[in-house]
């Protein structure tokens, strides 16, 4: 309607004007400037005849004009109504929070045209609704999982500091097995809050432009370890999560070395290195190592660790658009690099 509704104006505007003219060239002869050689009444006439087949004409085509249109717009509008039908599709099939199968996509087919873009915006938009649900869901499920052994042992312990039996000694250890097991739980939830910070992704204002280097030596540092390599690496990214990446590691490779032996750590264009010499690790137990509360050999669950060190270290690195590898070293214990984009640019 709107279609035709406009080329029915502009041809009435059109029609008006032709008319107009036609009138002013039957008053003047191009050649003399006098009256022309026909009367008024054949004027007239033909101008009044003109003007009824000239608007029976206009109205033809404005019909043609809607019905184009409405054909046209169908055929326009169509990928619409599918996004519209295949995003109905998706909130009845999938709960809010998200499904075991995955949310799905629009996945519009078709010319890179807006219309495509539109699409494609909507189905990032579902996997960043994906990804912060998924995460909200795992952290859910790996605190209550996790948090129900050391909840369990303080509910012995009190038990057994309210015994009016217990001797002064057992009450010594009770006071200092809920106090450690108060700390596990401290690390635990904010290992937690910082796994689930990081596989949310990382916004453009949450990152700047920082020497790696430095990040790496001061962390270092704290452990005592030195570090080698080029030492000044930019990359872009947010300064607390790559602390905690490299804490991590230093971290676990301190904690996981052997007696007497050695920790490396190193930084070479944007790629950051971690080995120690502690006991052999099995090539095919290397990945197991990066999923959630999986724990080195002989490493139990009320142990100084989480069970979440490089399951952050792989979150946060791939948050900066990075990746995480590991490997059993030549002398045991285990080689972690972390690569990621360098530049002062991003």
């Amino acid at each position: 309607m709107v279609y035709g509704g406009a080329f029915l104006v502009l041809g009435a505007v059109l029609l008006g004007i032709v008319n107009l003219l036609s009138l002013a060239g039957a008053d003047q002869d191009p050649a003399t400037g006098l009256e022309g050689e026909l009367s008024d009444r054949v004027r007239d006439a033909v101008a009044e005849q003109m003007l009824i087949w000239s608007s029976l004409a206009l109205l033809v085509m404005a019909v043609c004009a809607v019905v184009v249109g409405w054909w046209t717009a169908g055929r326009v509008l169509r990928p619409v109504h599918e996004m519209t039908a295949r995003a109905r599709a998706l909130s009845v099939r999938t709960p809010v929070g998200g499904g075991g199968e995955g949310w799905g996509r629009i996945a519009v087919r078709g010319p890179d045209d807006e219309l495509k873009e539109l699409g494609d915006t909507f189905d990032g938009l579902l996997a960043r609704l994906e990804a912060a649900f998924d995460s909200q869901r795992r952290f859910i499920a790996n605190a209550s999982h996790e948090l129900r052994t050391p909840l369990a042992t303080q509910r012995a312990a009190i038990q057994v500091g309210l015994d009016e039996s217990a001797s002064a000694g057992e009450l010594a250890r009770t006071r200092q097995l809920l106090l450690d097991s108060n700390r596990r739980s401290e690390r635990l939830i904010e290992g937690l809050l910082v796994l689930a910070r990081s596989e949310r992704g990382l916004a453009r204002g949450e990152t700047e432009c920082l020497d790696l280097g430095e990040v790496v030596a001061e962390e270092c540092e704290r452990h005592g370890v030195a570090v080698g390599g080029e030492r000044v690496v930019h990359v872009r990214g947010n300064r607390l999560l790559l602390a905690q990446l490299v804490r991590n590691l230093v971290a676990n490779a301190v904690a996981y070395n052997a007696p007497g032996g050695v920790v490396h750590v190193s930084v070479d264009e944007g790629r950051l290195t971690v080995a120690n010499t502690g006991p052999r690790v099995d090539a095919a137990d290397v990945p197991a190592l990066f999923e959630p509360f999986r724990r080195g050999s002989g490493r139990d669950r009320m142990g100084p660790g989480a069970g979440l060190g490089l399951s952050i270290v792989r979150s946060i690195a791939v948050a900066h658009g990075g990746t995480v590898t590991a490997e059993p070293g030549p002398e045991g214990g285990l080689v972690v690099r972390v690569s990621l984009p360098s530049g002062i640019a991003g």
